[in-house]
Parts: C-alpha cells; structure tokens; sequence
C-alpha cells in the first residue's frame, strides 16, 4: 500500500512538473480562456469620441448603428433603416433590450446624446466630414432615432459605422454632459469590457456577460505593450504571446515576418491590399515645387527592389496612388515606372546640372531633400535607404531624418518637409474619407499639395464629390480628382499596404475586417 502511494506521488509529481514546464513555454496551452496580444503601442484613453486611443481597443469595447462589411454597410445597433427621397434624413430602427455595460438602457436617446457631443466638439472631430453637415438630430420614440443633414452626403452610412467618433458610449460615463474633456468610463455594448489598465504595461479585456449578440468564446484578451519590435519576436518565440496583427510595420517588418513564415510553426496570413503605401513630394518647397522635379523623383525610384528586397513581396508594387480594387479608381492614369534616363533627362531639363562629385547643383546649390520619417516604424527607415541610394545614382542627396511620432505628426502638419512618408486611410475610409482629409491643414496630403497651382479647386472638387447623389457624376469628379494629383505628380506611389497577422497554431478564427484598424478578436478561440 505505501509503495502505491509512493509511485502516485512520484507520477503526480511527474505531470505536475511537465504543465509547469508547459505553461512556462506556452502558458496558452493551459489557460485557453486568455488571449495573449502583443502590440507596440498602449491602448491609451479609448474614449470612442476621440482620437487618442487605440483603434482596435475602442472596437472592442463600443459599437456604431451599423457596420461595414465586405458586403457593404449592415445593421448593428440599428436592426434597419430608411433614408428620405431628398436624401437628408435618416431614421434608425434600434434592437431593443440592449444595455451599457453599466447597466444603462441603450434607446434613442443615448444615441442622440452620443451624436450630439460628438457634432458639438466640432474642432477635435471635423477630420470627418459627416461631423460639418450634420443638422439635426431627433428621438422619435423610444427605439426610433432620425439624424437630418444639412445637405446630401452619400457616404453618410459607411461614416457612421467607422471605428469613431460615433460608436456609443453610456451617457453615465459623460462628465458635465459631454465627452469633450474625457469621460469617467469606458461603458459599451461591444462584446468586451476593459477590465483592468496599466499604463504602458498591459490591458486586460473581459467578455461584457450581457452582451446582445453571440458572445465571444475567449475570455480574456490580453493587450500586451511591448514597444520593441524584437522583443515581440521573442516573445512569440517563447510561447509568452500567441498573437501579432498589424499593418505598415507596426509589429514585425517584413523580413521578420518571413522569416516566421519560413520557420513552419505559425499560422501567418495577409490581408488583401488595404491601403496605399507612397511618398509626399511637397509641391511648396524650394526643389520639390517644380513639377520637373517631382516627375524625375517619380522615375528614379526602384520599385520593385522595395516590394521584394524590403517587403518580401508581400505587397504589390503601386503604379498610381489608388489601387483599381478601391471605388471609382478605376480608371486609366499616367504610370511613370522605373527609368533613370528619363529621371537625369527631367533633371536636367530643370537646370539641375550633373557636377564632377556625382551631385546635382543650380545657381551653386546642391539638390539636397530631405525625407521625414516615423523612427518608431519597422521598415520606414529601410524603405528610406533604398530611395535615398536610388536618387543618389541619379544625382540627388537625399537626408533621412527619423522623428519621434509626436515631432513626425507636427512636422506634417508644419508642412516643413520635401518628402514624407503617406499611407491612405483602406477602405472603408478609402476613398471618400481620405480625399476629404486633403482639405484639412493638419494633414501632410495637405501641405504637399499646397503649392499646386489648381489647389483651390482640387479642395472644392472634393467637396463637390461628398455631396454628388448622382452615381455617374461622382465617379466623373473622382476621375478628376485623382488625375489630376497624377498629372502633378505630388504622390509617389510605392506598394498597396497589407495586414499581416501571425499566431499559434492552436488560435483559430483570426481573420481580418474591412478597416485595417481593427482586430476582430470576438471571431477568435482556441482549439
């Protein structure tokens, strides 16, 4: 009897020890009810009516009246909708017996509480245009909720459906009514909850257990900062996370990425092109304001050495700024591939003479550019190499200049650059909500577009088209939008932008949304 008892002690021991060692190389092989996320950046304040938080945390947590899907716009918190002849008002069906997650009824009138602060804090949210034309809103009945406009704005459903600003939050979480100046919680009816925060270490989601909809089979989602690129590779390595999801160099760079697709032990997939990744050419700066200058830039950039000897060929080289997948840029623009000859021939057209050193010179001034960079950006900096040996073969000196993300932002929106890195909004921002950004001054598309001769009217072509309800006139006004930013060759297109994801190969179900800014983590689980 006590050598049986000695040999189940030394076997429970035994296995003791082996889910020990198991759970220290990969604790998500014990616990499956948690999901372990690594990402570069905290989630930050996520009050959905601002832009200071992460994108995918406030999905997570806040929903909108209706949702864009491959399919197009569909319902959410609105189970149907009917929008008026003249096309100004819109009146939302809500689903009943839905609650906050504080325990506040969701009706009519938490929507127009929501719309209201979100129209009233006019100056932090008139990056959307729906914001200006927004005219009235109105509680009809307890489940009914109407929003008149001041004029037709035909992506009004795919705007309202956008990550922010009008996701809905408890109106018990406003401070003095609004959401303005923060707020006091972060109550939603998304299919999580945040339930703890520790700035710049981790965030810890919970599954809202009064969500509406179908609850998501993991429990915890685990939002781990880890701002050091290696250091998430590591950690996927040694079983501390099981999930990285990014776009642009944000998590791993391309090489990085290859190499774990290589390896065989991990699931990585690639989302279908969701942006366009190009260049700035800042059309009122001293060398870059002449359009000879800008054309030659255009052709002296190899291309393809950046789609395949940086990115792997994991994303398709650009040959204009919109990919023909994205509405109404469909259409037939001037391509200016790969040519140095041509390039040294636009250069010298301009007076940019070829000196003894290899460098170009005019009136004794060399043509010197500087390219302005995010330093916290994976393969930014490499992408910026590989131009700057290209421009050099052509006469040009090209000086990259890394910034932290804070001095990058403020340097687009000073304009104080002749290059820049720029990348679209993907859809479902692309094109409408992207095109209208070029209006506004604290974007970089703006200031590069500044010195065009035609800038006045490519702002009110914009404007135009936002409003058009006639499907044929408005594919006629995006035609001339888009040519003719190729005609002046303000944007130098490199790739169309991709997400890419990699994961355990026991996490099942990640797959990727229509916006590039969200994570669908309630599709996650593990097997």
């Amino acid at each position: 009897m006590k050598k049986k008892l000695l040999l189940a002690m030394f076997t429970l021991l035994i296995v003791l020890t082996g889910c020990s060692q198991a759970s220290k190389n990969n604790p998500a092989a014990v616990d499956k009810n948690e999901l372990v996320f690594a990402s570069t950046k905290d989630i930050r304040d996520i009050n959905p009516h601002l832009t200071g938080g992460e994108l995918a945390a406030q999905n997570m947590v806040f929903e909108s009246l209706v949702m864009n899907t491959p399919e197009g716009v569909k319902p959410k918190l609105a189970e149907k909708w009917e929008i008026s002849e003249d096309g100004l008002t819109y009146t939302f069906h809500l689903r009943k017996n839905i609650k906050f997650s504080d325990g506040e009824p969701f009706n009519a009138e938490a929507v127009k509480k929501n719309i209201d602060v979100v129209v009233a804090n006019y100056e932090k949210n008139a990056w959307l245009n729906l914001v200006q034309v927004i005219d009235s809103t109105k509680v009809v009945d307890e489940y009914t909720f109407s929003l008149t406009l001041k004029t037709p704005y035909y992506p009004t459903l795919e705007e309202l459906g956008l990550t922010r600003p009008f996701r809905m939050i408890s109106p018990k979480c406003f401070i003095d009514g609004t959401t303005a100046n923060g707020v006091n919680g972060y109550a939603g009816t998304g299919p999580y909850i945040l339930a703890e925060h520790k700035d710049n270490q981790y965030a810890l989601f919970s599954v809202n257990e009064n969500y509406w909809g179908d609850k998501p089979k993991i429990q915890h989602v685990r939002w781990k900062v880890m701002p050091d690129h290696q250091t998430i590779l590591l950690a996927l390595q040694n079983g501390e996370i099981d999930l990285i999801f990014g776009a642009d160099g944000d998590m791993l760079d391309a090489n990085a990425f290859s190499s774990l697709q290589d390896e065989g032990k991990y699931v990585t997939k690639i989302s279908p092109p969701s942006g366009s990744r190009s260049i700035l050419l800042n059309s009122k700066r001293e060398a870059t304001s002449d359009k000879l200058v800008r054309e030659a830039l255009q052709y002296a950039i190899n291309k393809q050495t950046i789609a395949t000897g940086i990115l792997n060929d994991t994303e398709q080289i650009a040959d204009v700024l919109m990919s023909k997948s994205t509405p109404y840029a469909n259409i037939e623009l001037k391509v200016r591939s790969y040519d140095t000859q041509k390039a040294e021939a636009l250069l010298d057209q301009a007076g940019w003479a070829k000196s003894d050193d290899g460098y170009r010179y005019k009136d004794g001034k060399r043509l010197n550019l500087m390219l302005s960079y995010n330093s916290d950006n994976a393969q930014e900096k490499t992408i910026g190499e590989s131009m700057q040996n290209d421009l050099k073969a052509i006469g040009v000196e090209l000086e990259l200049l890394g910034e932290e993300k804070q001095a990058y932002f403020d340097r687009q929106k000073s304009g104080e650059f002749d290059l820049q890195y720029s990348l679209s909004w993907g859809l479902p921002y692309d094109p409408q909500t992207y095109v209208s950004t070029w209006r506004v001054p604290s974007h970089g598309d703006y200031q590069a577009q500044a010195g065009l001769e035609k800038k006045k009217w490519l702002d009110q072509t914009i404007s135009d088209v936002l409003v058009e309800q006639d499907e044929t006139a408005r594919a006629e006004k995006y035609e001339q939008i888009f040519s003719y930013v190729n005609e002046e060759a303000v944007y130098l297109p490199l790739t169309y932008s991709v997400v890419k994801a990699i994961h355990a190969e026991q996490l099942k179900g990640v797959s990727f949304n229509v916006s590039q800014y969200e994570i669908p983590f309630e599709l996650m689980y593990f097997e």
